[in-house]
């Protein structure tokens, strides 16, 4: 089993020799060396060495293969796919819209039900994914990122790492906010209990966390929320802080009995073996029954 990209350089870009070009693509300096030993970068179907370079309208193909990688297969059983609701897919990527109550990924060896082993039945036995990019907590429902290869998993890494993938919630919370703001208080464990994290607990993080308003209900606001760092829980412990818990949260709200109404509303992303600044964006639709409240 192989993978191979082909890519032409853009008219727009200045020359560049291979390796700088291959590092502005983000594919990690392991990566650039197995490329190199295995001369498995080729420019117009010829190899062409690494301080060499590439021109404007050149034609790039790269292929990796499974000694390339760690863990090249994951070892995710796959389930039904049934649940599997697909909001955008390439032959890179893939963005699911996540169902309520299930949880991301398998905690343990063999464990089935689990969002990544429905997209494993999905995806099938002849791909080797799925390798799961991002996370949602277990009630959050929405937007959920993932390759189907691992030639882009260090790629879109870096994208995440480096803040060019952008994900944007919606999330009902108690109370009455206004306008918009910042919540940057850093994130820590919490010491009483291991479940949680806590405003300024052990081993605190930084944490920004941004949010506007979108609409009201009495008791309770519908804000947009932007994750500038991804920390545990970040979004419901700078909201519970704040005095304005979500809506549903059994851990940091009231614990009502009803739902988490927190959605992963809209995922922006660059295609892997790209340059400059374009995204694709993904909208993943709201669940029903998401803004019925009842809260008086």
């Amino acid at each position: 089993m192989h993978w191979t990209y082909i890519r032409k350089y853009p008219l727009d870009q200045p020359a560049r020799t291979v390796r700088v070009l291959l590092s502005a693509w983000l594919i990690p300096s392991h990566l650039i060396h197995s490329l190199r030993v295995g001369q498995r970068v080729l420019v117009n179907d010829r190899y062409r060495s690494m301080n060499q370079l590439v021109q404007p309208g050149e034609r790039l193909t790269l292929t990796f293969v499974p000694t390339d990688f760690t863990h090249p297969f994951p070892a995710v059983d796959p389930d039904s796919a049934a649940t599997v609701s697909v909001l955008y897919e390439t032959a890179d990527l893939l963005v699911i819209n996540k169902t309520r109550g299930s949880k991301t990924h398998p905690n343990q060896p063999g464990e089935r039900g689990t969002t990544l082993n429905h997209v494993a039945a999905y995806l099938g036995p002849d791909q080797p994914g799925p390798y799961i990019l991002s996370r949602l907590d277990q009630e959050t429902t929405g937007a959920l990122l993932m390759t189907k290869t691992p030639a882009v998993v260090p790629v879109m890494v870096r994208n995440i790492a480096e803040k060019r993938v952008q994900r944007t919630y919606l999330a009902w919370v108690h109370g009455t906010l206004t306008d918009e703001g910042t919540f940057d208080a850093p994130i820590g464990r919490d010491p009483l209990d291991k479940r949680k994290r806590q405003v300024n607990g052990d081993h605190a993080q930084r944490a920004v966390t941004h949010y506007r308003v979108v609409d009201h209900q009495p008791g309770a606001t519908l804000v947009q929320l932007w994750l500038e760092t991804g920390r545990t829980h970040q979004l419901r412990v700078h909201l519970a802080a704040s005095g304005h818990p979500l809506v549903g949260d059994p851990l940091y709200g009231p614990g009502d009995g009803r739902r988490l109404r927190l959605h992963c509303w809209r995922l922006a992303f660059p295609q892997p073996f790209t340059l400059g600044d374009e995204l694709t964006t993904v909208t993943a639709p709201v669940p029903s029954g998401f803004d019925e409240l009842n809260l008086g």
